[in-house]
């Protein structure tokens, strides 16, 4: 079965990022991989943390609630969506078509308001070239089997929206070199550690500390900046 095409195509110019204060965490894995699992559990434990809810045009799996985990659209939507540029990137994945929002990027990150972004390997290329001050995060899945299984019990594919996913994997597993952080998601508690104990490290950075630096530096005797 030949791969099948996937475009990523930023739409806006990159955004202005000398006021955006918050980080961007950019999560993505093979389909399956379970980064939105991952990420589930570090939103309710780690404060101060936001999630960029994304547009889509599949349809929505069990479970899953128009406008928290995507905006579900139709493919007519997306297209007037792309016309606005209202898409930091949008990119076509599987067959449908995923986009995420520029204006709910750029409004929490410059309302000083970590943002974790789900993206597929595209779609975080994508990012990464636009937000450089990005941090990304590769889930990566213990073995191929494992990932070929947790995809047959979603059980929310068609035999052949699961080929071409099993075939994919592999394409996309290449991509984990673009990376800042790999996570093996062996064992969903200790993978969700890693992936808040990534988030608390970058917000720890040096060169992201320094006015609270400064701050403290200042009430030491005679500081000298």
């Amino acid at each position: 079965m030949p791969a099948e095409p996937i475009d990523a195509k930023p739409l806006v110019d990159t955004p202005d990022q000398s006021c955006a204060r918050g980080i961007l965490f950019v999560v993505s894995s093979p389909s399956g991989g379970g980064k939105g699992t991952l990420i589930n559990r570090v939103l309710k434990t780690v404060p101060g943390l936001s999630y960029s809810v994304s547009y889509t045009t599949r349809v929505a799996r069990n479970g899953e609630v128009n406008g928290v985990d995507y905006f579900f659209v139709s493919r007519a939507r997306f297209a007037e969506l792309v016309a606005a540029n209202e898409f930091l990137e949008w990119a076509t994945v599987h067959g449908n078509l995923y986009g995420t929002s520029h204006r709910q990027v750029t409004t929490e990150l410059a309302a000083n308001r970590d943002l974790m972004l789900e993206v597929d390997v595209q779609g975080a290329a994508s990012v990464r070239k636009l937000m450089t001050d990005s941090v990304s995060v590769f889930i990566l899945p213990p073995s191929y089997d494992v990932l070929r299984q947790r995809l047959i019990a979603r059980g929310t594919d068609s035999p052949e929206e699961l080929a071409v996913r099993l075939h994919n994997a592999p394409i996309e597993l290449r991509q984990y070199v673009s990376f800042d952080y790999v996570i093996v998601n062996d064992n969903v508690d200790s993978a969700a550690a890693r992936l808040a104990a990534v988030i608390y490290s970058e917000r720890a950075r040096r060169e992201r500390q320094e006015a609270e630096v400064r701050r403290v530096a200042e009430t030491f005797p005679s500081f000298e900046s």
